[in-house]
């Protein structure tokens, strides 16, 4: 003897009282040769059925399980609602945005720091040399800024970009004996 339930899930509450199944409560499991032959009635109310059949926003499934047969019955729309879609339009928008900018301040950064290791590597480089890499650096701080401004990156990680850049050149210039650092003063 089979026992038979089902169950509707996942419905609005205000759909949940248009709804009606029936069906046997138990019967021989020889009898029920499909789930078909088992319901009397599948039975929805006028304005539930045109309305939310005709939009594809009630979906049925049938699922079986050794001893229990349900139908799952979900009301869901299959779009996203306006407001969700407006967001993730302005969401794609912002993305390819900030991806453009990051790639450029990622592309300024390897131009300087790719200069400066040649610099470093050259034996008899000269002062005048780094007004070049100066420029660079400059332009790849202006991005850097323009980035912080506009959101794409934090500023602390732009600060910390920046440090990298002006950090590398020193380590240069003191490579080179272009520049020599003070001595740190003890404050005792």
């Amino acid at each position: 003897m089979a026992t038979l339930s089902f169950a509707c899930l996942a419905l609005p509450s205000k759909m949940k009282n248009s709804l009606s199944i029936s069906g046997p409560s138990s019967s021989s499991s020889s009898n029920q040769s499909s789930l078909t032959g088992t319901f009397r009635s599948l039975s929805f109310s006028t304005n539930l059925s045109h309305n939310v059949f005709s939009k594809g926003y009630l979906s049925m499934s049938m699922t079986q399980m050794p001893t229990r047969r349900f139908v799952v019955c979900e009301a869901a729309p299959k779009k996203k609602a306006d407001s969700a879609a407006k967001r993730a339009r302005q969401a794609e928008k912002r993305r390819i945005y900030h991806k453009s900018r990051k790639s450029e301040i990622k592309t300024r950064m390897k131009k300087v720091l790719e200069a400066l290791d040649v610099l470093k590597k050259k034996p008899e480089a000269q002062a005048e040399e780094v007004l070049p890499i100066e420029n660079l650096i400059a332009e790849a701080y202006s991005v850097i800024d323009k980035g912080v401004k506009v959101g794409t990156l934090h500023r602390n990680t732009g600060a910390r970009r920046k440090s990298r850049l002006a950090r590398r050149k020193k380590a240069v210039e003191i490579h080179h004996g272009w520049y020599t650092p003070s001595p740190a003063v003890n404050a005792s």
